[in-house]
């Protein structure tokens, strides 16, 4: 067993053991055998302490272990789950739970939510018995998805929109948004984040557990990336000196007050990504620069939301290869 030194002066051993790290601290270095005795009482320690765990200490002990290493709004969606379930399931013993109350619990949450915030459920449930209850093998029937057709802004649409916010502090980030960024990536873009026409998206500005808006890193590492802007909208936010100061919601409120005024579909930033997305498809940008300058860490991501494009595309090319098969036979 690997006996290290910590930069205190005392010494640590480390085992895994069923996908959980132990860790047994020494303020002097101890021998092999007197480290495999320490690492033994804690893991007895430890399994007599699970026998007694319910599952939403479990579940508190899971969000705690990944707290950080995952971002602040997975870690809040973790408490809301958690929040959501009911409290039978939270109060039974981690090793008294079935695959049979699994399902139970996820035809309560279905009976009320929509499909993929079961799935989040699931998902969460099954990640917490499988670190505290990995003997428990799970065989849940969830609700089939349901396939979202979102609605993408058209040109008409955005141009509507852009001369009822002009002059206003929304015109900025409703542009950026065309341009793909995030809500949170546009609320935390400042002036020096930009050279010249080049934006260099490196944070974003998230709501934490508590309900607290903070600065983090993007959302994945596929998020952090460096985009090409007007340099007409480059100058503008240059003269005024920031990007936006409102509070991240305002953008949302705005947005559904124009879309009012204007008599328009309403829809929320976020599509602007879609309009992003579709406008580059449109004029055949490749599949792969698509997803870089939008961020996406998974051409699934962006085919399952933004497939819309994609479709128009293919029923173009398809269209035009029927009437070159027509003019071949008939004429």
């Amino acid at each position: 067993m690997k006996i290290e030194r910590l930069p205190s002066g005392s010494y640590r051993i480390r085992k895994m053991y069923k996908g959980k790290t132990y860790t047994v601290t020494f303020e002097h270095k101890p021998t092999q055998k007197e480290a495999m005795l320490a690492m033994a009482r804690e893991l007895e320690s430890t399994q007599e302490k699970c026998k007694a765990m319910t599952f939403q200490a479990a579940a508190e002990e899971y969000i705690a272990s990944k707290r950080n290493v995952l971002s602040p709004s997975t870690i809040k969606g973790y408490h809301a789950i958690l929040k959501g379930t009911a409290e039978p399931f939270l109060s039974k013993n981690i090793h008294d739970i079935t695959a049979l109350n699994v399902q139970e619990e996820i035809n309560r949450i279905a009976k009320e939510r929509s499909p993929k915030t079961v799935r989040n459920h699931h998902g969460f449930i099954s990640a917490v018995l499988g670190i505290f209850h990995p003997g428990l093998k799970l065989s849940t029937t969830l609700p089939q998805k349901v396939k979202i057709e979102p609605y993408i802004p058209t040109n008409s649409d955005i141009r509507k929109i852009l001369d009822y916010s002009k002059g206003s502090m929304f015109e900025i980030p409703i542009m950026l948004a065309c341009y793909g960024m995030r809500r949170s990536e546009i609320c935390a873009l400042e002036c020096q984040d930009i050279d010249g026409d080049v934006v260099h998206i490196t944070k974003a500005k998230v709501l934490d557990e508590k309900r607290n808006w903070i600065i983090k890193t993007t959302k994945t590492t596929e998020s952090t990336r460096d985009i090409i802007i007007p340099i007409e909208l480059s100058d503008k936010i240059k003269n005024k000196g920031y990007v936006y100061k409102g509070h991240p919601n305002s953008i949302t409120c705005y947005l559904f007050k124009a879309q009012d005024s204007l008599g328009i579909p309403r829809f929320s930033i976020h599509k602007l990504r879609h309009y992003f997305a579709s406008e580059m498809s449109a004029l055949g940008i490749p599949e792969a620069d698509i997803l870089r300058m939008g961020g996406w860490e998974t051409d699934y991501v962006m085919k399952s939301v933004y497939r819309h494009s994609m479709m128009d595309k293919e029923e173009n090319a398809k269209r035009e290869a029927s009437d070159k098969l027509r003019n071949a036979l008939f004429f």
